[in-house]
């Protein structure tokens, strides 16, 4: 299985879930058998590393991550080639559905939508709060692999 996080410019939420959930996949043994990425719906932060806010969170909380990740925008071809592709927010889910042309096989949501409180993740390159963007993350993540795994 493959899994995309997207965010808008795939240098604060959606690499953070990326990471995130990398670390909970090897903890339960599932990272040979799920793979995980992250893309951005907008090109205004490409080639740029992971925002300095999300790398401080990560190591404080000693979730590893690749320090050569660099953002990239999501296209066409990406719809076929991921089994879910997860947004953390309603902007995400709109544009991700118009660039890539529709959801006809259901792949697209929300990180949240797995949670008992969907909601957004607030961008926290306009908030400054990565803490907020953190737990909520991480409150999703745990959502997704109950889902995954048929713990929810």
């Amino acid at each position: 299985m493959r899994i995309l996080f997207v965010c808008h410019g795939n240098i604060c939420r959606s690499p953070m879930a990326e990471f995130v959930f990398r670390q909970m996949l090897k903890e339960r043994g599932l990272d040979k058998r799920i793979t995980v990425e992250s893309g951005a719906t907008s090109t205004e932060e490409l080639g740029n590393p992971v925002h300095p806010g999300t790398r401080r969170k990560l190591g404080s909380v000693g979730v590893p991550m690749d320090p050569n990740k660099r953002s990239w925008q999501i296209s066409k071809p990406d719809y076929g080639k991921y089994d879910m592709l997860i947004g953390m927010d309603s902007r995400n889910v709109s544009n991700m559905r118009r660039m890539l042309g529709g959801d006809p096989e259901n792949k697209i949501s929300k990180l949240l939508d797995f949670t008992g409180r969907p909601r957004d993740i607030a961008d926290p390159w306009y908030t400054g709060n990565f803490d907020e963007t953190y737990r909520d993350v991480v409150e999703g993540c745990k959502a997704l692999m109950d889902y995954l795994t048929g713990e929810a």
